[in-house]
């Protein structure tokens, strides 16, 4: 495997930023609601790579990986065609065999939707929850304990 030099975000916060396109529309013009899970997938499989913990890898080395548990969504305001975006994402708990993420999806008036995401770490196939290997465990927990106090 690829060795990956982790770099957690100073304040904690992964950014990845997208644009929205004609396709991420639905007939009125505005954001499909669905994208926002492809775009907080995104984002996450973007973080973890970014932090040098690499989903691909953690499958590879260990025979394990994240599935989405639990998700809940806030729509705040709509996101439109050609508009940037960033989606920020953040670690907010960390146990043993899982992780909540906050992930907000940003735009210039403020936050489109905000995401709370629930992972489960288990075996590829599988339903049973495993351990997250100490390297993830490790990274996660140093992306939370980054984020600044009160938040």
């Amino acid at each position: 495997m690829i060795a990956h030099v982790p770099s957690i975000p100073p304040d904690g916060r992964h950014l990845y930023p997208l644009r929205i396109y004609y396709e991420d529309t639905d007939a009125g013009g505005i954001v499909y609601h669905a994208n926002y899970l492809r775009f907080a997938e995104r984002a996450r499989t973007e973080a973890l790579r970014a932090m040098g913990i690499p989903h691909a890898e953690m499958v590879g080395e260990f025979g394990r990986m994240f599935v989405v548990r639990r998700i809940e969504v806030d729509y705040q305001r709509p996101a439109r065609l050609d508009d940037s975006l960033t989606v920020v994402t953040e670690s907010v708990e960390v146990g043993g065999a899982s992780v909540v993420l906050r992930q907000e999806v940003r735009g210039d008036t403020g936050a489109c939707a905000v995401l709370i995401v629930g992972l489960a770490c288990v075996a590829p196939g599988g339903n049973k929850p495993g351990r997250i290997p100490l390297r993830w465990r490790a990274a996660l927990t140093a992306m939370r304990d980054a984020r600044p106090t009160g938040i």
